[in-house]
């Protein structure tokens, strides 16, 4: 073979060489992007639990005070601040923090997922029998909300919120449990056997409570007032996301902006709907506070004292409202906030590789 056969030979092997390499570079690109798409796919799952972490813990110092206003009696805010920091120091207000950073991160996450895939569900339906496109109604400027479009809301919310009550529920009750465990221990005067019940539960990790209610009161004692808290979770949640749906696409309209870029819209709407609910559902909430911080008292197989009444516009059953609307606001305003730009950021990644 010729010189110049073997240099066109080898010329011809770098092209070809090359053009096999190519694919293989851009399957490695395809690799190191996939990631992205993964991501894209589970935008509200990583926009919510991200999200969640930062909100929980900029508002869990007020959340402590509202569960001991509810839980016991304080002359006011003030009050109940002052003799947490007094007995318990600036630890006090984040006791118990464990818990509800991992469950409500959980929890809010998959409530989104559901809540989303129920919406989809939903609103599929009445696009099928009536022909209204919520999705479509709901994000096109100058709307305003529609039946259809709340009670597609509303019952998606409702769907989501009966659903993570399963998951909720051992969460919450180790989370009070932490959070009024000094109290507890403080104040209970009744027998000698509840008073040493009452201690077991002070100055516990977030796992070493959950084993102690585990270990007074079996597994099935993680879900003490399971059915208010489904009550609670299924009403609040319809609620909830009715109101800030409903608000974000008002507030899009009077700004004439789109739904998914006006950034006040979505802080109003997130602190509005934070507001709604617990206003709606407090009671309920104060109800099994109440039904759960006894039940603490008491072993396996012991008669608990039966659930306080639900009592609406009752001044005993707001105890810790004010406090707990401020939360609710600022959580809620933070969460919101932080979810539409995280997913709004994940959106515009790229999931094909650049040539």
């Amino acid at each position: 073979m010729s010189a110049e056969v073997k240099r066109g030979y080898q010329d011809v092997t770098g092209r070809s060489a090359s053009a096999v390499v190519m694919p293989h570079s851009g399957g490695r690109d395809r690799e190191r992007e996939w990631p992205n798409a993964l991501i894209k796919r589970y935008r509200i799952e990583v926009a919510a639990s991200t999200s969640s972490v930062f909100s929980t813990l900029a508002a869990f110092p007020l959340d402590s005070v509202k569960t001991r206003m509810q839980t016991y009696q304080y002359r006011g805010f003030l009050d109940c601040v002052k003799h947490t920091y007094r007995t318990e120091a600036l630890a006090g207000f984040f006791r118990g923090v464990t818990a509800p950073m991992a469950s409500i991160t959980l929890v809010r996450t998959v409530s989104f997922s559901i809540y989303r895939r129920a919406k989809h569900a939903y609103s599929g339906w009445i696009k099928k029998n009536t022909g209204f496109d919520i999705h479509r109604h709901a994000n096109t400027p100058g709307t305003y909300p529609t039946f259809y479009s709340v009670a597609c809301f509303g019952a998606a919310g409702a769907t989501a919120g009966s659903a993570i009550t399963f998951l909720a529920c051992p969460f919450e009750l180790t989370k009070l449990s932490a959070q009024v465990s000094v109290l507890l221990a403080e104040r209970t005067t009744d027998c000698k056997r509840s008073r040493e019940v009452a201690k077991s539960y002070q100055n516990k990790g977030t796992l070493k409570t959950m084993a102690n209610i585990i270990k007074h009161r079996g597994v099935l004692g993680l879900y003490t007032g399971f059915q208010l808290h489904l009550l609670r979770d299924t009403l609040g949640t319809a609620i909830y996301f009715m109101v800030y749906e409903s608000g974000k696409q008002l507030g899009t309209t009077f700004a004439g902006d789109s739904p998914n870029s006006n950034k006040l819209a979505v802080v109003a709407a997130g602190g509005l709907c934070g507001l709604v609910s617990w206003a709606m559902i407090y009671p309920i909430d104060s109800a099994k506070s109440i039904y759960q911080r006894n039940a603490l008292l008491y072993s396996r197989g012991e008669k608990v004292e039966p659930a306080p009444k639900i009592e609406f516009f009752k001044r005993h059953m707001y105890r810790g409202l004010g406090v707990s609307m401020i939360r609710s606001c600022a959580v809620n305003a933070i969460f919101f906030s932080s979810f539409e730009i995280i997913k709004k950021r994940i959106k515009s990644l790229d999931d094909e590789p650049k040539v």
